[in-house]
């Protein structure tokens, strides 16, 4: 049985090591974690002792197969909790990461197949990540290409987002911006490489960073 803080340690080092590479510096876990360099030395020693990382002193850290089928697990009902927030209890997209924070920490395995089930297995929650299985295996319904890639004339569906700061999501909400919302690139400008939009009619300007941040098919 693992604590809260272990589990959020295992699902940031997951995260970080798809980011960059598989070995995940101590500075970086640091920052992520927003705490110490030394707290963090001293998470990963307990969690190596109990052969969820590989631990390399000055070097950093590295999930080990049982580590990381624990860490698929923890976001697998994170992501399923936000998907039954959004649609039974009609939730802001803006509003689930939080509260997704708190119920993937419950251990049930059944509560969490049922909850699957009872959802149909969804592929990707609100945010359009993906949905591991509960084998922790990913479908390839992911995000494609981010809209800044996009070109003039190009007709784009939003399949998902970069950036999960409620900041963000209350900036999209704002624009009526939203998963499965279809958009038209009316042009890019060379100057700043902001995004002109045409959505619902209306013409929206997007800075290179929302585009860069906003995944598009």
């Amino acid at each position: 049985m693992l604590t809260q803080s272990e589990e959020n340690y295992l699902k940031a080092i997951f995260a970080l090591s798809e980011q960059q590479t598989e070995i995940v510096s101590t500075n970086l876990l640091s920052e992520k974690m927003m705490t110490k360099p030394s707290s963090v030395t001293d998470m990963l020693r307990k969690l190596a002792d109990k052969s969820l990382v590989s631990y390399l002193k000055y070097q950093g850290c590295e999930l080990t197969d049982k580590g990381k089928d624990y860490a698929l697990q923890i976001i697998r009902k994170h992501r399923l909790w936000e998907v039954f927030l959004v649609e039974k209890l009609n939730f802001g997209w803006e509003e689930v990461h939080e509260i997704a924070e708190q119920l993937e920490h419950i251990k049930s395995s059944k509560l969490t197949d049922k909850l699957d089930a009872f959802l149909h297995y969804p592929k990707v929650d609100p945010h359009g990540d993906p949905i591991p299985d509960k084998n922790g295996n990913f479908s390839n319904d992911q995000k494609t290409k981010q809209l800044s890639f996009s070109n003039i004339n190009d007709e784009v569906v939003i399949t998902g987002v970069e950036d999960g700061s409620i900041e963000f999501f209350q900036f999209l909400k704002h624009c009526e911006i939203g998963l499965g919302t279809k958009v038209k690139i009316i042009a890019k400008y060379n100057f700043d490489q902001s995004v002109l939009i045409l959505l619902n009619e209306k013409e929206i300007v997007l800075s290179e960073l929302v585009s860069q941040k906003i995944y598009v098919q």
